[in-house]
């Protein structure tokens, strides 16, 4: 009797796995979607370094789309111009290319502009300081907290901390991918393209007296930079000097030693301020 049930429980396990073989098999037919061999050869042009700067989250997700039509290859910030050739022809389309973008660091209250409330024991990073430190060590609340989340987010070695505790970036090797935008939680680092000179740096919104007293470089909205220039082409804004680019020239300058705390710039002059200093 338990030899008939073992031959009966072999032929019933045999017949089901015969049955479900035949309907994966028939479902594999009906189901199967054919890969548009583009897929790959467009992957094989990619950085494949998944930074994420074109708004997908791996290279593979972004060749899918623009195999696709749903993509534009300039929307990968990071492929080499042979590179976005190659794509252009296996897709057989052109495309228009768009000015680069650059992470820009709009502080510059680093350890010797900032007053202190004290000495920072708690995590050392900037989102940690943020929400779970009391805002870091410095009384400016709009300030680079100096733990360098930017730098350590950027895929492209693109930035280091400075004898100043600020981050620089390196424009060469900047990529305009957005990682260190994204990674600082006081929003002072922004994507600009690479004309626009003119800056404000500084991302304090006190009223004047107070940001003066808590950073030697806070923008005090004392406007003399809004008499300087054209009519809108720049203005004030909750406490702090805004550039209109829309308006203002792109290769325009502007006196900036007019500015009495020095947070306008043009950016070509950081390369030989005391912030851009690397630590050996």
């Amino acid at each position: 009797m338990d030899l008939y049930i073992i031959f009966i429980s072999i032929i019933s396990m045999g017949g089901l796995g015969i049955i479900f073989a035949l309907g994966l098999s028939v479902a594999n037919k009906k189901l199967h979607v054919e890969e548009d061999e583009r897929i790959e050869n467009v992957l094989h042009e990619l950085p494949g370094v998944n930074c994420g700067g074109c708004g997908c989250p791996s290279c593979l997700a972004f060749a899918e789309k623009l195999v696709s039509d749903k993509a534009e290859i300039t929307e990968c910030v990071v492929i080499s111009p042979d590179a976005r050739d190659k794509v252009s022809e296996i897709l057989g389309r052109s495309y228009t290319q768009k000015e680069k973008m650059l992470a820009r660091i709009l502080c510059q209250g680093g350890i010797y502009e900032t007053a202190k409330k004290g000495t920072y024991i708690g995590i050392q990073s900037c989102i940690g300081a943020v929400f779970a430190g009391g805002g870091g060590d410095k009384y400016c609340m709009y300030s680079c907290l100096g733990f360098a989340d930017c730098v350590k987010a950027c895929p492209f070695d693109a930035m280091y901390m400075n004898k100043n505790g600020l981050p620089v970036v390196i424009d060469d090797k900047c990529t305009g991918c957005g990682k260190c935008v994204e990674a600082c939680p006081r929003n002072i680092i922004e994507l600009h393209p690479v004309s626009n000179k003119l800056f404000v740096l500084c991302k304090n919104e006190d009223n004047p007296k107070q940001a003066r007293k808590i950073c030697l470089t806070a923008c005090i909205s004392c406007s003399i930079c809004i008499r300087a220039v054209e009519p809108d082409q720049m203005s004030i804004d909750r406490n702090l000097a805004k550039v209109n680019y829309q308006i203002y020239g792109k290769g325009s300058t502007l006196p900036t030693e007019k500015c009495p705390t020095n947070c306008l710039v043009i950016i070509d002059s950081l390369r030989s301020n005391k912030m851009e200093t690397k630590d050996d």
